[in-house]
């Protein structure tokens, strides 16, 4: 099983979220789950909006085309990326 699948259009991440991190980006593979590193401390949303603002980046979509579906206070958690416009090399440029 992979961290991520489509359903239509839209990419479904499972993510498992290292805060208080050195940098920011995404690490890898972390057992069936994507690994993301961040800076920001896991208070009051910070973290979230973080991991938020560098999938829009990576993606090429606006933040609020990006869906925390659960794990709002996880560390592991899955977002609804809508039509992403760049896929990072570790996803496959499979067709949905």
């Amino acid at each position: 099983m992979s961290f991520y699948h489509w359903e239509g259009e839209d990419l479904i991440l499972s993510v498992h979220v290292q805060p208080r991190a050195s940098q920011t980006g995404i690490v890898g593979e972390h057992g069936e789950k994507l690994k993301v590193k961040i800076t920001a401390a896991p208070v009051d949303g910070k973290a979230n909006a973080q991991v938020l603002k560098l999938f829009s980046k990576i993606f090429g979509v606006a933040k609020s085309r990006i869906i925390l579906q659960s794990g709002k206070t996880s560390r592991d958690k899955c977002f609804c990326i809508k039509s992403p416009k760049k896929l990072p090399d570790i996803i496959q440029m499979s067709e949905p």
